[in-house]
């Protein structure tokens, strides 16, 4: 997680929230592998996609898990971009947007995984 926050703060974009649902889990008497999500985006590329559909704003900013599985392996998982686009039908004309929010997601995860792979 560190290096995916600092992945995303060297590409400019804002980090709204770091939450720790493993430490929330444990206040709560509860236990949870490491599971934590981050909240970050961009104004320039959401807002552009709220002028057409303001309820992708439930869906933004963007999300990013990251979990470690029972087997000890920590993974990445975030929502496709064109997907959140059809949950909320926002028009073609904003393709060339969502094409950049894709790309720059798969940068980022793949920078912070050290992946080379696809990291969606």
């Amino acid at each position: 997680m560190d290096r995916l926050v600092d992945t995303v703060r060297a590409r400019g974009m804002t980090v709204f929230a770091r939450i720790d649902h493993g430490a929330g889990a444990e206040a709560a008497g509860l236990l949870l592998r490491p599971t934590e999500l981050l909240i970050f985006g961009s104004a320039r590329a959401g807002t552009l996609l709220m002028q057409v559909a303001q309820t992708i704003g439930i869906d933004l900013p963007l999300k990013a898990l990251v979990w470690q599985d029972a087997g000890g392996t920590t993974w990445l998982g975030y929502n496709d971009p064109h997907w959140l686009a059809s949950r909320h039908n926002v028009a073609a004309d904003r393709a060339s947007v969502l094409h950049a929010m894709e790309e720059i997601l798969a940068a980022i995860a793949r920078e912070a995984t050290g992946s080379v792979g696809d990291a969606s």
